[in-house]
């Protein structure tokens, strides 16, 4: 069957990596006009590739953030959908080994930002009362995990799309986030082979395997596609199974599959 073309304008932060990366190929492959907003320049390469755009930008800072979306506005005409995917990961430390300006660093970037560029993007979004903004999360928002600035600043994210759902949702936006699983991008990948994440997040769910960012990508072209239009405030898991897992550890764990 023929997928429907994504319609409008679409900003992706972050979008030189990982999930960043998948959703701007994803979206570019079903006709949307794809901008990468990156602090990175290899998002300019990627953008060049499936025939986008790239504007460079910091989410930490205010007014780059909002002149970055009044150029965007400006140059390319009207965002249709925001994905916030600008986000950076951290060690899995004891709260006394984590410096408090990697935890300022952590919630600066991966809370504040996607607040401070939802709000940016929104402005003229509720002018003319349509657009949607999909915010990555995280499974680490809903478990106690040993991430001490990188969970409660992704647990902030879900807060943050449930109350800004609410907020615009009369101005005809939709708000909705992915808590992505432990997926196979290159900052998690390189955390494994430096030893600072356990391997066994390599299978630890009950799918076996770890998410593919292409399989987030999906997620995103689903909400913010007209096949979703009736839906905002959600926090979509995309996990392989891992949060309906994990407790069944206290229990000796998964059922192993019998080889009959």
């Amino acid at each position: 069957m023929t997928q429907k073309p994504i319609l409008g304008l679409s900003v992706i932060t972050g979008g030189s990596s990982g999930i960043g990366e998948a959703c701007a190929r994803e979206l570019a492959r079903r006709g949307t006009s794809v901008v990468i907003a990156d602090i990175n320049p290899r998002g300019k390469e990627i953008a060049e590739s499936i025939g986008g755009y790239f504007y460079s930008i910091d989410v930490t800072q205010d007014e780059e953030v909002n002149e970055t979306a009044a150029s965007i506005e400006k140059d390319l005409g009207p965002v249709r959908n925001l994905i916030n995917c600008a986000g950076i990961i951290q060690q899995p430390l004891p709260p006394q080994a984590l410096l408090m300006e990697v935890w300022d660093n952590i919630v600066r970037v991966d809370q504040r930002g996607t607040y401070l560029t939802s709000v940016a993007f929104a402005k003229y979004m509720i002018e003319r009362e349509i657009g949607t903004i999909t915010n990555i999360a995280s499974i680490t928002a809903h478990r106690s995990v040993p991430l001490h600035a990188y969970a409660p600043a992704k647990a902030a994210v879900v807060a943050i799309t449930e109350c800004l759902a609410a907020e615009w949702g009369p101005h005809g936006i939709r708000v909705n986030a992915i808590s992505p699983g432990h997926t196979s991008t290159p900052a998690l990948e390189s955390a494994i082979e430096a030893m600072e994440r356990d391997p066994v997040l390599l299978n630890k769910n009950a799918l076996g395997r770890m998410v593919k960012p292409e399989e987030i990508a999906k997620a995103v072209a689903f909400l913010i596609s007209d096949d979703a239009a009736a839906i905002t405030g959600i926090n979509l898991p995309v996990d392989c199974g891992w949060l309906v897992s994990t407790s069944w550890d206290t229990y000796g764990g998964l059922r192993k599959v019998s080889s009959r």
